[in-house]
């Protein structure tokens, strides 16, 4: 019996949490919205029953894009982007904080909905997956659009499908024909609708990979088909090199992993502006602790626990430091995960300003089922938190 050929689909949400958003605040659609706002920047409701928003032009701060609907894409804001230079291009533009509460709410929703169409699922993150449709007996135009149908439905939100024989050609294809596109992707078609973009819009090739294929006269995914693989090798390294060739030539044949573990949990939050060790102890006390709780709660509801705890600092002049700490026996106490932490803490020179404070458990193993976990902390001892940073 001849085998199938693959069908892999990737599915991404159109602008994700920008969209979630105009759920909320339907009178924004068509508009420039940026997210990525503090929580105080939360829409005033008016007299008349009508809001009042933000704009980009009175942010003061240091924050950082989250997301960004397509029409503020259009005057040049994306993601990663600093609030205030976002400000720059686009005074105008609405700014509301981020709330991922509600951005899991309608992941949990979406993913569901795909699930009962399709069974085989790769998490790839809050807003995007890989599905193979490899067994599936429908053909991939109906199954596209039966998926995309499911998801309006089960949330209001639309959706970016791109299917071919594997995971990398359909990355690049969900991206192809946003927002709500839908792209089928065979072999053949591979010269005439891949070889032509940029090598960035192959994942795996990042900012100094594409510096340094540009600097070769390779710019283009049918350049790097072509080039010479010693060439390659000589300023790669062969395995990265053997990748390079393979991927410019649509071969992979990584599978659709339906479960994996995670290798850890974290939570960090960048600061509005530099936190003083000593002067912002008790807001850096508070901030700390709310992070351990974090990381406690995200372990419990996954039903893991954690054998080592860590920290992350970003200093004022962007130097960043690890700290972890292996634990006896594995946790996810809230108290326990903040008293390791601390123990990192106090490991660490504090001797400038703070704008970044992480923690993260690690060393995972799974511990039956969320709500076991949480009935065995409760036969663990409280113990007593440690003094502030």
């Amino acid at each position: 019996m001849n085998t199938p050929p693959r069908r892999i689909a990737h599915l991404d949400m159109d602008a994700f949490y920008a969209s979630v958003e105009l759920l909320r605040y339907p009178e924004l659609r068509g508009l420039p919205v940026v997210i990525g706002g503090r929580r105080s920047q939360q829409p005033e409701l008016l007299a008349d029953g009508s809001r009042r928003f933000s704009r980009l032009r009175d942010y003061v701060g240091r924050g950082v894009v989250t997301t960004s609907t397509y029409e503020a894409r259009a005057l040049g804001v994306f993601s990663g982007m600093g609030v205030m230079k976002a400000a720059q291009l686009a005074p105008d533009a609405i700014l509301l904080p981020v709330d991922f509460d509600a951005y899991r709410h309608y992941s949990r929703l979406f993913k569901a909905a795909i699930a009962a169409v399709a069974p085989l699922v790769e998490d790839r993150g809050i807003d995007e997956i890989y599905i193979d449709l490899t067994d599936q007996p429908d053909d991939s135009l109906s199954l596209a659009l039966r998926i995309k149908q499911a998801v309006k439905d089960a949330t209001g939100l639309s959706c970016s499908i791109g299917i071919s024989p594997n995971k990398l050609l359909s990355k690049i294809c969900s991206d192809l024909d946003k927002p709500d596109g839908l792209t089928l992707l065979g072999e053949s078609d591979i010269p005439l609708r891949i070889w032509p973009l940029p090598v960035r819009k192959i994942k795996g090739i990042g900012p100094k990979a594409g510096e340094k294929l540009a600097a070769l006269g390779i710019s283009t995914i049918a350049e790097l088909a072509r080039a010479d693989p010693a060439l390659l090798q000589t300023h790669f390294g062969r395995a990265y090199a053997e990748w390079l060739h393979e991927a410019s030539n649509g071969v992979d044949q990584r599978p659709v992993v339906t479960r994996s573990e995670p290798k850890s949990i974290s939570r960090e939050t960048t600061f509005e502006h530099d936190l003083h060790a000593v002067r912002d102890r008790a807001t850096l006390s508070g901030i700390f602790t709310e992070l351990c709780d974090r990381v406690a709660g995200d372990l419990q509801r996954k039903g893991y626990l954690g054998r080592t705890i860590g920290i992350k600092l970003r200093f004022a002049d962007f130097r960043i430091v690890t700290r972890d700490l292996t634990l006896p026996n594995p946790t996810a106490d809230p108290a326990v995960i903040r008293r390791a932490a601390g123990e990192c803490l106090r490991r660490v020179p504090l001797d400038q300003k703070l704008r970044l404070l992480g923690v993260r458990a690690s060393a995972l193993i799974t511990s039956g089922t969320p709500q076991e976990v949480k009935e065995s902390l409760q036969a663990e001892l409280p113990l007593t938190a440690p003094a502030a940073p």
